[in-house]
């Protein structure tokens, strides 16, 4: 397979693979391209990735804590932790996925697939990264939070060598790093975390993570093994299935959550309003809805794109974070 992509155009138009990656580099097919560009190394971060880290914010959020501004400033260190460490897997992902990328409508101008960025650069670069994030993970929160960035580290880097070959399990694998965030976000604020929270995070990122799957294979048609091996193991309807299950699970789960007074860690206060948290239910599950709608449709291959640009995805969300609001402060 390697070899095959290696021999592919890169635009599909003249077969010219872009200048510094293309190569003769032992037997990978790259070269160490051209010099580090602070351009190009900015968009090899994914600025727009940063939208999942907003995920650290939701356990103090759901246990009411975000008012105190130690919380506040540890939930901060903690996104900018897992900024560090993501955009740094990020960046050894992609060195490992140039060759695929170049086949994709949209990956293909990835900095380091379009060779603006040397291949020495950006590893040293993500070095660096995952690096700092390591350290200051330890500075936040001590041993707990350092555990969660290396487990974090370690199936980023799995992913990436071989899990994304294996079907479901890499669905699993690309889900636990949303959950994982969340985890980090209650690690570095010190906020206990419930088993319905932890099931509600964990069902709605399989659900973001099927849905990903389910548009690239409708979107890429006959090309989807190409940019994603795996894509060939998986059929419509099972995808299909999957986001059923999925979605269902997710919104049960979230049900039970809002209803669960000891499962959110704050309905049992009496100055807080159950019935608004409760309410809560009505916005999630219509957001789950729309967004099969969105994939029925076609959509939904970048989820971050979805939650950035989606207008009705942000009413959603404002009615849900409204209701939420009121339920601890009304």
């Amino acid at each position: 397979m390697a070899r095959r992509l290696a021999t592919q155009p890169s635009d599909g138009q003249d077969g010219a693979v872009p200048p510094g990656v293309g190569g003769t580099q032992g037997d990978q097919g790259i070269s160490a391209g051209p010099a580090w560009s602070p351009g190009a190394a900015l968009r090899s971060l994914r600025p727009r990735q940063l939208v999942k880290n907003l995920l650290v914010f939701v356990a103090p959020a759901a246990a009411g804590t975000l008012s105190h501004g130690a919380t506040v400033g540890r939930a901060f260190a903690a996104f900018a932790i897992f900024s560090a460490v993501a955009s740094g897997m990020y960046l050894v992902n992609d060195v490992l996925d140039a060759e695929a990328d170049r086949l994709h409508p949209e990956k293909r101008h990835r900095p380091v697939a379009a060779g603006h960025i040397s291949i020495a650069h950006a590893l040293a670069l993500g070095g660096l990264l995952v690096a700092a994030g390591l350290v200051g993970s330890w500075f936040v929160a001590g041993w707990r939070l350092l555990v969660v960035m290396v487990v974090y580290g370690c199936i980023s880097a799995a992913y990436s060598l071989w899990i994304k070959y294996v079907a479901v399990v890499e669905l699993a694998s690309v889900a636990s790093g949303f959950v994982l965030r969340a985890i980090a976000g209650g690690v570095a604020a010190h906020v206990p975390l419930s088993d319905w929270f932890l099931a509600v995070t964990s069902f709605s990122a399989a659900f973001i993570v099927t849905g990903k799957r389910f548009a690239e294979h409708k979107r890429l048609g006959d090309d989807r093994e190409s940019h994603r091996p795996v894509l060939r193991e998986y059929t419509p309807s099972f995808l299909q299935s999957t986001l059923t299950l999925t979605a269902t699970a997710a919104v049960t789960t979230y049900c039970l959550w809002a209803f669960d007074r000891s499962g959110t860690g704050l309905l049992s206060h009496p100055s807080h309003n159950v019935v608004w948290i409760q309410l809560t239910v009505v916005p999630f599950a219509i957001a789950i809805l729309h967004v099969l709608r969105v994939l029925d449709a076609g959509g939904g291959s970048a989820p971050e794109e979805l939650a950035l640009r989606d207008h009705w995805l942000h009413v959603f969300g404002a009615v849900w974070l409204l209701f939420f609001l009121i339920g601890i402060y009304a």
